[in-house]
């Protein structure tokens, strides 16, 4: 009887909700803003929408859902802008020939600057976290964090990768 009630609770409406996550509205919304400054308002639209059209979307479990897939969104975006920037970094430091005039490698201080990033990012948001006291709404205000200082960090490495 008690695996009964483990599967009913399981197959409840949180656990087995879809969400109505579109990241097409970020990028909708960041075509409509060209300037850098502008373009992180757009950091949690496609979640907060996500929560307003996903049935239960404004449980907790709706919100982490919603405030995860956007995360996940900005992550991807994080990476490739990564990758590309330290493509350009490194034919930056070729063309300048960096190590030959004993200057600092574009390539090396950006690792450096992502690597600290990600510490600090996550150091951030433990501090957000903890502000709930271990209640319900430590999730949705950690991953919101995460979301944004995620986003925000994937536009400017879009900024580098575009135009170092």
């Amino acid at each position: 009887m008690r695996w009964i009630l483990v599967l009913l609770a399981l197959a409840s409406p949180a656990a087995a909700q879809e969400l109505a996550f579109d990241p097409l509205l970020a990028e909708e919304c960041e075509e409509q803003r060209p300037e850098f400054a502008a373009r992180e308002q757009c950091i949690g639209w496609a979640a907060n929408a996500c929560m307003e059209n996903t049935e239960g979307g404004q449980s907790t479990a709706g919100m982490n859902g919603c405030l995860d897939a956007e995360w996940q969104y900005w992550d991807a975006r994080l990476n490739q802008h990564y990758r590309e920037a330290i493509a350009r970094a490194k034919g930056f430091d070729v063309e300048m020939a960096t190590a030959q005039n004993g200057h600092l490698s574009a390539e090396e201080t950006l690792r450096d600057m992502q690597r600290a990033w990600i510490v600090f990012r996550d150091a951030k948001c433990d501090y957000v976290r903890s502000q709930w006291s271990g209640g319900t709404g430590q999730g949705p205000a950690m991953l919101s964090c995460l979301m944004q200082e995620t986003g925000r960090q994937a536009l400017w490495l879009q900024v580098q990768a575009e135009g170092m």
